[in-house]
């Protein structure tokens, strides 16, 4: 199941009760089963003192964060600003932005000027563009070869 955003399929990973097919619940930010609000994207503007890019903030216009069957996690709004302070992204990687990650300590990014940027990724313990990989051509891409996620 999916939903449209740009052209692109976005894996939708519940119905939208909040209930997958086997009848279990989904919860946790990063799962959320509703859009950002306005009130999330401006305080995640805000927290991560850099430009969103379009592509994430129309990803959180359908459905605020998601976690993938391969455990990649795709930031809500209201966790990005936190997972950004945390790995110290301005200072070390300044003009990124970290969208998500592998739940096994790799980092994805987007360039955060750039509104076609590629997916980069990169060990969280080392935060250099010099050593970062690209993963997918562009966002839409890259959340298209995630898949579906599990539901229970």
């Amino acid at each position: 199941m999916g939903a449209f955003l740009v052209g692109v399929a976005v894996p939708l990973l519940v119905g939208a009760a909040g209930v997958c097919s086997e009848g279990c619940r989904v919860t946790g930010s990063v799962s959320r089963l509703s859009a950002a609000t306005p009130a999330d994207v401006m305080r995640a503007r805000a927290e991560t003192e850099v430009n969103l890019p379009a592509p994430l903030v129309a990803l959180w216009s359908v459905r605020d964060g998601l976690l993938a069957e391969s455990g990649v996690a795709v930031y809500s709004a209201v966790d990005i600003g936190e997972r950004n302070a945390t790995y110290e992204v301005a200072q070390y990687a300044p003009g990124f932005l970290l969208v998500g990650d592998d739940s096994g300590g790799r980092g994805f990014l987007l360039r955060a000027d750039d509104p076609d940027s590629a997916v980069f990724s990169s060990g969280l313990g080392d935060l250099d563009p010099a050593d970062f990989d690209v993963v997918s051509a562009d966002f839409a891409s890259w959340i298209e070869s995630l898949g579906p996620a599990p539901c229970c």
